[in-house]
């Protein structure tokens, strides 16, 4: 069993991703955050961001096991996540090694980030593709980080998820897209609860009719 997530950043996919993965059993991976394990380890090396070779070689090197035990919520981090994921290269290797995980030992697991359903597991029976409003997503964003819902925090950050939106949507290669066969699950008037309601019926239609 494998369920593809992809989806914008705050549009929700982390958490019910993870809360899928829960109520079935299944391995779940951030693939977001294998980037930015990528980013920390080039950082603590002294390598800079735009070296290809040290950016592969420490993809190659990444314990998927130890990402939730690094520091990979810094914007430093964040920021060199961004400009590797560019890479061609460390896409290939990331990509593969994000397979292989699918693919390992078990029940199955549960991935989410951008090119899921279209790129890293485009043969998984049941895609989701979650969104929300920009508006919403920053406001999120927002009251996670600063326990607001408005203000100058808030228009940094709707500034910033356009922005991001247009980067993640507009490049080359595996652009954030929904898969011709994803079904979109629309966050922004939902709870969590409500969310997960509908996953979970949709992987039961899939897998357990």
């Amino acid at each position: 069993m494998i369920v593809a997530v992809d989806g914008p950043a705050a549009s929700g996919k982390g958490t019910l991703s993870r809360q899928i993965a829960a109520h079935f059993g299944l391995r779940y991976l951030d693939t977001g955050l294998t980037y930015r394990g990528v980013a920390h380890a080039m950082h603590q090396s002294g390598h800079g961001f735009d070296d290809v070779d040290a950016a592969v070689a420490a993809a190659n090197a990444l314990d998927f096991t130890m990402l939730g035990n690094m520091d990979l919520r810094s914007d430093e981090v964040g920021e060199g996540a961004s400009r590797i994921a560019v890479m061609p290269a460390l896409r290939k290797v990331l990509v593969e090694r994000q397979r292989l995980f699918a693919q390992g030992a078990g029940k199955g697991a549960v991935l989410d980030g951008r090119d899921i359903g279209t790129v890293v597991c485009p043969d998984a029976r049941v895609k989701l593709f979650v969104i929300a409003s920009v508006e919403e997503r920053a406001r999120r964003r927002t009251h996670q980080l600063f326990g607001l819902v408005e203000g100058p925090q808030y228009d940094v950050l709707l500034k910033s998820l356009k922005a991001r939106d247009e980067r993640d949507m507009g490049r080359a290669d595996s652009p954030l897209r929904p898969a011709a066969d994803a079904h979109t699950l629309d966050t922004t008037r939902l709870t969590i609860e409500e969310a997960l309601e509908r996953a979970i019926a949709l992987v039961n239609g899939a897998y357990l009719e």
